[in-house]
C-alpha cells in the first residue's frame, strides 16, 4: 500500500511564473538552439539590467564604498529591522533635494530590492475584500504579490496616443469603497514614457477624491532623456498621500546589491493615523533585510556626488533610445507609437496581419529567440498582448546588431502577398 502524505504545494505559487518576467525569459530562452560548432551570440533586449555591459558599468567610487563598508568591521552584525540608521538619513536627504519638504530618516524603511518593496506594501494592503488599482501595460510582479495576499487586481490604461498617460476617467471608473490604493511607474516600465508635473497633478486629484494612496515605483528615477524632467510623486503629498518605491539599482546600476527603500510622504498624518507606516514596520520585524554591509556602504555611495557618471549612463540611453526608434521604424510589421523618454524600454505594437505563421507574441518572441538568438519579452508578460517590450539598454553595436536581426526575423516571417 502506497504511503500517504498530507502535504501539497500552493496551486497560488505554481502559477506564479506566469506572472514573472524572469519566468516567461526563462521559457523563451529555452527556445535557442545551441550549436557547439558554430555558436551564436544571445543578444538581450527582454530585462532592464544593463550592468554586464561595459558602458553601463557602475561607478567605481560606488565599488569604493562597499568594499570600505566592509573592510570597516562596522556592518558585520544585524541591521535594524528597519534599516542602518545612517543610510536611513543619507536616502532621506537624497530624495528632498527633488522635493519641497525635508524627509525624516524615519520616513525611510530599507528592503532587499525594490522588489521586497512590492511584497510589503502589497502585505500591508492586504484586507478582506481590498482592491488595488494597478496600469496596464505594467509591472506584472505587482499582480502576483497582490493575488499572493488575496488582494483583488484591477486594470487602468496607459493610453499610447497620449505618450501612455493615465486614463483618468477609466481610473475612476475601477474604484469603489473597497479600493485602497493605485501604482504609477514612473519613468514607466514598461513604456519608456515620463509623465509630466501637469499630469502627475491630476492623478493626485483624482486619488484624493477617490480616497486611496499613490504607490509611486521610481525605481527608474532620474533616468530620464526626452522633454519631460523626472518629477517625484512626493511632490504632491500635500494633495494625497504617497508611497514612493525606489532602489540604487537602476540609477547606479547595481541590480545585484538588491538595497531599495519604501518612502512615506504623509503630510498630513493620514498612513499614520491608518496605521499603515505602523504595518510597515512590523512587516519589517518578520522579514528579511538587506545585506548590512550594502547599508553601511549608502552614506558614502549618495555623497560622492558621480554627476559624470550619471549624465553619461542617461547620454548612453539616449543614444541607445535613438537608435532603437529609428531601426524600429524600418520594420512593417511593428509600431511604435512614441519615442522611449526615459527607463530602458519600448513598447511597440505587433501586427500579426502581416506575418505569415506567427500565433500571437508569446510565439514571435520564442520563434525570434530560436532563429536569431534574440530575446524580447512578450507583451503578454505586461498585460499587453500582441505587443512587445523591447529593451535598448546594451552596447549599441548590440543593440544594431540585434535590431538587424529582428528586421531580417520579421521579412522572412511576412504573410505573402499574391
Amino acid at each position: 500500500m502506497e504511503q500517504k502524505w498530507n502535504f501539497k504545494p500552493s496551486s497560488t505559487l505554481l502559477d506564479a511564473s506566469s506572472l514573472s518576467v524572469r519566468g516567461v525569459l526563462t521559457r523563451i530562452m529555452g527556445h535557442i538552439e545551441t550549436d557547439t560548432n558554430n555558436p551564436k551570440p544571445v543578444i538581450p533586449l527582454g530585462h532592464g539590467d544593463p550592468s554586464a555591459f561595459p558602458c553601463f558599468s557602475t561607478t567605481p567610487s560606488a565599488v569604493d564604498a562597499v568594499a570600505n563598508a566592509l573592510r570597516s568591521g562596522k556592518f558585520n552584525s544585524y541591521a535594524p529591522c528597519v534599516g542602518v540608521a545612517s543610510a536611513r538619513k543619507a536616502i532621506a536627504e537624497y530624495m528632498s533635494q527633488d522635493l519641497p519638504y525635508t524627509l525624516l530618516p524615519d520616513d525611510i524603511y530599507l528592503t532587499n530590492g525594490c522588489s521586497q518593496a512590492i511584497e510589503i506594501i502589497t502585505s500591508v494592503l492586504a484586507r478582506s475584500g481590498a482592491n488595488i488599482l494597478l496600469p496596464k501595460p505594467g509591472y506584472l510582479f505587482y499582480e502576483a504579490r497582490a493575488v499572493f495576499n488575496g488582494v483583488e487586481t484591477r486594470y487602468f490604461d496607459l493610453v499610447p496616443e497620449k505618450g501612455w498617460e493615465v486614463d483618468l476617467d477609466g481610473l475612476a471608473a475601477l474604484s469603489d469603497e473597497n479600493t485602497v490604493a493605485m501604482v504609477i511607474v514612473n519613468p514607466g516600465n514598461p513604456c519608456g514614457n515620463v509623465f509630466s508635473y501637469e499630469h502627475l497633478a491630476k492623478v493626485a486629484e483624482t486619488a484624493k477624491k477617490l480616497g486611496i494612496f499613490v504607490i509611486a515605483d521610481e525605481v527608474y528615477g532620474h533616468l530620464t532623456f526626452g522633454s519631460n524632467k523626472f518629477v517625484p510623486m512626493g511632490v504632491f503629498s500635500s494633495t494625497v498621500p504617497v508611497i514612493t518605491l525606489g532602489s540604487i539599482s537602476k540609477r547606479w546600476v547595481v541590480p545585484g546589491w538588491r538595497l531599495g527603500w519604501i518612502a512615506t510622504h504623509d503630510s498630513n498624518d493620514i498612513l499614520k493615523r491608518a496605521k499603515v507606516v505602523d504595518s510597515i514596520k512590523n512587516y519589517l520585524d518578520i522579514s528579511t533585510d538587506p545585506a548590512t554591509f550594502i547599508q553601511g556602504a549608502i552614506p558614502d555611495l549618495i555623497a560622492n556626488k558621480n554627476e559624470d557618471f550619471f549624465l553619461k549612463t542617461v547620454e548612453t540611453l539616449k543614444t541607445t533610445a535613438d537608435i532603437c526608434y529609428n531601426k524600429l521604424k524600418e520594420i512593417k510589421c511593428i509600431t511604435c507609437p512614441s519615442k522611449p523618454e526615459g527607463s530602458m524600454f519600448v513598447m511597440v505594437n505587433l501586427d500579426l496581419s502581416q506575418l505569415g505563421d506567427i500565433k500571437d507574441d508569446l510565439d514571435f518572441c520564442c520563434k525570434l529567440a530560436k532563429e536569431e538568438s534574440v530575446i524580447i519579452l512578450p507583451g503578454c508578460t505586461v498585460g499587453f498582448k500582441n505587443w512587445l517590450r523591447i529593451t535598448h539598454a546594451i552596447e549599441p553595436s548590440s543593440l544594431e546588431d540585434g535590431l538587424d536581426k529582428l528586421k531580417s526575423f520579421c521579412k522572412r516571417h511576412a504573410k505573402q502577398m499574391n
